[in-house]
Order: C-alpha cells, then structure tokens, then sequence
C-alpha cells in the first residue's frame, strides 16, 4: 500500500483510539495509520521496553503507552483509566492482543495451552470490550464508539497445525457479530481476517519458503501490516458508517483460489 496516497489526514482527527498488542507488526501498523488519520492512541503490550520505544516513534503528542498483560484485569483497568486521564474519552478500540503457544493437531492438544489461547484470544477481547463500554469517563457509548477485531482467515477454514488457534478466531469472528447486535445502534462492531502477513508472530509459516507460500495467492505476495492497517482505519471511520458485525477478508485473494492458510 502507498500511504502516501491512501490516507486521509483528517479523517480521524479529534479521536482517541486503543490499541492492544501494538509494540510492533500489526498492532504498531495500525497505531501509526490511525495516528497518521489525524487520532490519538494509546498503545499496549506486555514488555515496557519496545512498547516505550514504538510510542516514542510517533509524532509528539499523539501517542500514549501501558504496559501490561492483555489478560490481566488490572492492566485493563489501567489502560482505561490512563485514557481517560490523558486523552479524555475513547473513540475506536482495536482488538490486536492474540497468542499462539501450541502447535499440532488437535487430538494431541495441551489442554493447558489450549485454555490459554481462549482466555486471551476470546475472553481477552470481551474483557477489553466491556472495559471500554462500562468505563464512564471514557464516553465510549456516548461518542459513537467502533470496535475493531482482529481475526483471522484461520477462523474460516481448518489450518494444519494451528487448528486451535483458528478455533478461537472463528469464535472472536462470532463474537463480533454478536456485540455489533448488543450494542448497536451505539457502537459498531466489526472484523478483520487476515491471511499470511510478513510479521514477526507468522514468521515461522513463510520463513525460508516465501516465494512459495506467496505463489497460492492470487496477488503475488503476502500481506503486510500496513495492508491490515488500511482495513482498520476504514472501520474506524465514518466511512464504514453503516457498516457492522462484518469481517472482512484480506488474503490476497487466497481462499477465493481455493488456498489454506
């Protein structure tokens, strides 16, 4: 994507957006197209330092940082209150914050682990959901929030080897369609499901076989955070104002060409 040509500098100006998981890849991209929309952010994730050196990275006065567990009730807590002492309200929450610790088929699956990735990858976004809705001094309802998810297309069709991983985002694709009902005509609730992106968290399905993965989409090449970013900041906006409990994907054309992730 050409930033240059594609944002819209004004098109989020005087918004507050959260976004979880956002020390680098995805979660960053998007931080910076919001910022570069003309919003404010705060950003989380769990480690201080990289998450302390993504805010510094931004324009002075537009970005904000806590550090913490995405699945950690205080940190929440937080994360909220340090918004609405800053920023004054709240305006868009990015759902980012996802984990993979288990890999292999299902049959054989640590159940621990399993858990885990339910707690943070479902539950997790629930819980940052109801954080910003119940929060009073953030106005969530009260200025028309948007939710934003971030899925996958592993919640769409069975992925060797991460076959609970796509189980949980077939559930947060769900869950968005379930909130955007609950909480309209408010908040809008809506998705993302990206396929293969080049990020640090999947490197590990293209690493050292790129041109290969590559040549089962349509468009030649895997996806990027800024592709995933320009989704996001569409949400965000007024742009997709009559648009919820959608999820839309950005696979390259992949599933179309009958592909797996």
């Amino acid at each position: 994507m050409d930033n240059d040509n594609a944002v819209n500098a004004h098109r989020l100006a005087g918004r507050t957006a959260l976004i979880t998981g956002a020390s680098r890849g995805i979660g960053l991209a998007i931080a910076r197209r919001l910022v570069a929309e003309g919003a404010r952010v705060c950003i989380t994730a769990r480690k201080p330092e990289p998450l302390a050196e993504a805010a510094a990275s931004f324009p002075a006065g537009t970005a904000i940082f806590v550090a913490g567990k995405s699945d950690d009730p205080e940190h929440r807590a937080e994360v909220m209150d340090t918004i609405a002492r800053k920023l004054g309200g709240l305006d868009i929450l990015v759902n980012n914050a996802g984990i993979n610790p288990v890999y292999g088929p299902l049959i054989d699956l640590d159940l621990t682990g399993a858990r885990k990735l339910v707690e943070v990858n479902v539950l997790g976004t629930l819980a940052w959901t109801q954080a910003a809705y119940h929060h009073e001094a953030l106005g969530f309802a009260a200025r028309r929030g948007v939710v934003v998810n971030v899925a996958s297309v592993t919640g769409l069709i069975p992925s060797e080897g991460i076959g609970m991983y796509g189980i949980t985002k077939a559930a947060l694709i769900h869950l968005t369609r379930t909130l955007a009902v609950e909480l309209g005509p408010d908040i809008r609730v809506n998705a993302v499901a990206p396929a293969v992106v080049k990020t640090r968290f999947a490197r590990v399905l293209y690493e050292g076989k790129e041109e290969e993965v590559a040549a089962a989409y349509p468009l030649g090449r895997l996806g990027t955070p800024d592709d995933i970013a320009g989704a996001v900041a569409y949400f965000a906006s007024d742009d997709s104002a009559w648009v919820s409990g959608q999820t839309l994907v950005l696979d390259g054309g992949l599933l179309s060409a009958g592909g797996a992730a």
